[in-house]
Order: structure tokens, then sequence, then C-alpha cells
């Protein structure tokens, strides 16, 4: 089947309030009853057909009453306020799992959602530094994350770790972080010291075009 032509590529972060390492990634149960947690992605550059996406921010906050691939999920996903009317309408096509395999991420998590709240429009802060493990994402009024290394609980050093799925739909390799997440509105969160990544991705309508090379900062 031919799709629109479309690239998002860029930094992600993003956390859930399973322990570090998250079972899921390794198709066990997650490690609390529900699932939560918040994403972010900076689009440093995309583009939907003649649309470009280039400096836009997207990404969302999420509960599962159980297991993800349970289904009956809420979400509620934000976007810049600075998206146009034609930006944002391309960006919704991507968001939906419209234009796309069945096997890309947001087909996959979409097909497991059961309520979608209105997006929210703001104007977002979003810092991501791969190789220092540091990252944060602030939708004003509504959520922040935030992401640090996870600590040596005797030495309180730094510690370095990666998960690899050679065969993952979201990423390839990531590198882990420490999490903290608060959400107040129509979906509450409130976790803390909790699992998150970060990776630079670019997806597209057959899933994940590459994996980039760990590393950079990027500020917005």
């Amino acid at each position: 089947m031919a799709y629109v032509d479309w690239m998002i590529s860029g930094p992600k972060i993003a956390s859930c309030n399973c322990d570090y390492g998250c079972p899921c990634e390794f198709n066990a149960r997650p490690t609390n009853p529900v699932c939560e947690g918040m994403e972010a992605h900076r689009i440093d550059e995309g583009w939907f057909g003649d649309v470009r996406l280039d400096g836009l921010i997207i990404g969302a906050r999420y509960h599962w009453p159980g297991p993800v691939h349970e289904g009956k999920g809420i979400v509620q996903g934000f976007i810049s306020e600075q998206a146009t009317e034609e930006q944002r309408e391309a960006l919704f096509q991507i968001l939906e799992g419209k234009e796309q395999e069945p096997t890309t991420a947001y087909n996959i998590y979409g097909a497991t959602i059961e309520t979608e709240f209105d997006p929210i429009f703001a104007d977002i802060s979003f810092e991501c530094d791969i190789a220092a493990r540091t990252g944060r994402c602030v939708v004003p009024g509504f959520m922040e994350m935030s992401l640090e290394p996870i600590r040596n609980p005797v030495t309180g050093k730094a510690h370095r770790a990666q998960i690899t799925l050679p065969e993952g739909f979201e990423f390839r390799t990531a590198e882990m972080a420490s999490g903290t997440f608060k959400a107040d509105g129509d979906i509450e969160l409130d976790s803390k010291d909790v699992y998150a990544f970060l990776i630079d991705v670019a997806y597209g309508p057959y899933g994940i075009i590459e994996e980039k090379t760990l590393g950079g900062t990027a500020a917005a």
C-alpha cells in the first residue's frame, strides 16, 4: 500500500511508572497494576507530504488500567501552539496512526486506546541531553516530566545502562534514565524515580527509519 510520504526526526524522552528497565520491554507484565506516563518528541526535521514540521514539539500523557496490550487506555496529546492549522492536521494524521503500517509505534499504541481527550496546544519547553541522560518537558499548567541519570545507591555515582531491541518498534537502542513526572487535569499523574529513556530517532510510514547515533544536546 502506498502512503503519504512523511518523517519526524529528533530527540525523544519518555517515562512510565514502571521500575527501571520496564518489564514491558521484555514482554513481561508491568511493575504496577496500572501503566501510565508521559513522552515528548522534538521534531528537528519533519514533513507530511508538502507540509514541513521542523521545530515542533509533540507528546502525550497516558494511562492504562492494566498492561498496555490489554487496552482500554486513555490518552491526551500535546502539540506546540506555534503549529499552523495545516501542521496540526498533518500531525493528527501521524499521531492517530493513519498513513502508516499497522506495525508502527503510533499505530500499535493507538490500537490500545479507548478514550482520547482533546489535544492541548501550548508553548511547550523541551530539553534533552542524551549523553548526560538528562531531559525535561513542561506543558505549562498541565504536566511536567524530568529525567536524570540513575544513581548508584551506595556511591551516588551516575549509572549508565542501555536497552537494545534489534526489532523494537519504538527504538533500537535507548539510554536509560530516572524519570519523574506529574500532571493535573484530565489525566492525573504523579511518579518519581521511575523508568525513563532518551533516544534520537526518525519515524516514517513504515516505522523506524534509522537509529541515529546516541548523543548531543537539544533544548527548546
